[in-house]
């Protein structure tokens, strides 16, 4: 091993140990009460090591979130490996966001406050790029799933590509989260926020879309459905 090659692994292990260590700060205390002095601590590190890793506490935040979406690739992957049609699928990859979502309260929160524009702004080029290298092959693998549907004539175009189509229900998850993190909300409007406000919703959007084979907007009926792909879930993987 060259020296330059040591001193890149070197560094990869030490960008891996702050980004673990962060992770689990947040876990524990949430995002808002992380800080760079005490993470470089903790780590055994001075602060101006950590920065130069994360030029900004933005910058390290983003770089916990690409974490956690390479984690979400390998969970999407094994659905996408599934023999079931494609709208099971994607409304198996739902129910995998949200029980990620459910694991791991503080990162779904961080996730929604690192792509507010405040902060997004403040996150470097480099961050920014990473993440975008760790969350295209996310919507590569979904935009596929919608693909082999229209090939199959599951699904009609209405004149939109696969990755258009598939932003529907990506978006339909997003504002669901959002809505149930801004806890009270949706109290305040007399609604209850449980998952079947997901599933009823993505259930008519999919219908919506002429996604076969449609489904009966009913909650014993969807929840059988969720029920059974869940368990298909729990055979390839285990959520932390």
């Amino acid at each position: 091993m060259t020296t330059s090659e040591r001193k890149r692994r070197e560094r990869q292990e030490r960008e891996h140990l702050f980004l673990q260590a962060a992770s689990e700060m947040i876990e524990r205390h949430g995002f808002l009460n992380l800080h760079m002095a005490k993470l470089a601590k903790q780590c055994q590190y001075a602060t101006g090591t950590l920065y130069q890793h994360f030029s900004s506490r933005e910058d390290l935040l983003a770089g916990i979130v690409g974490e956690q979406a390479a984690w979400r690739m390998e969970v999407f992957e094994k659905i996408a490996s599934i023999p079931i049609n494609g709208r099971d699928k994607m409304l198996t990859i739902v129910i995998a966001d949200r029980l990620l979502q459910q694991h791991n309260p503080q990162h779904a929160k961080l996730e929604q406050y690192v792509f507010t524009e405040a902060v997004w702004e403040n996150v470097s080029q480099h961050q920014k790029q990473k993440i975008f290298d760790c969350c295209k092959p996310i919507g590569d693998l979904v935009s596929q799933i919608t693909q082999e549907a229209l090939i199959r004539g599951d699904l009609p175009n209405h004149g939109y590509s696969p990755m258009d189509l598939s932003l529907a229900p990506w978006a339909q998850c997003q504002g669901y989260h959002a809505l149930v993190n801004a806890h009270g909300l949706l109290e305040a409007f007399a609604v209850v926020p449980d998952p079947m406000l997901l599933y009823r919703n993505i259930t008519m959007l999919l219908n919506g879309m002429e996604w076969q084979p449609l489904l009966p907007v009913e909650d014993k009926i969807i929840l059988n459905k969720v029920t059974e792909l869940k368990a298909e879930l729990e055979k390839i993987t285990a959520f932390r």
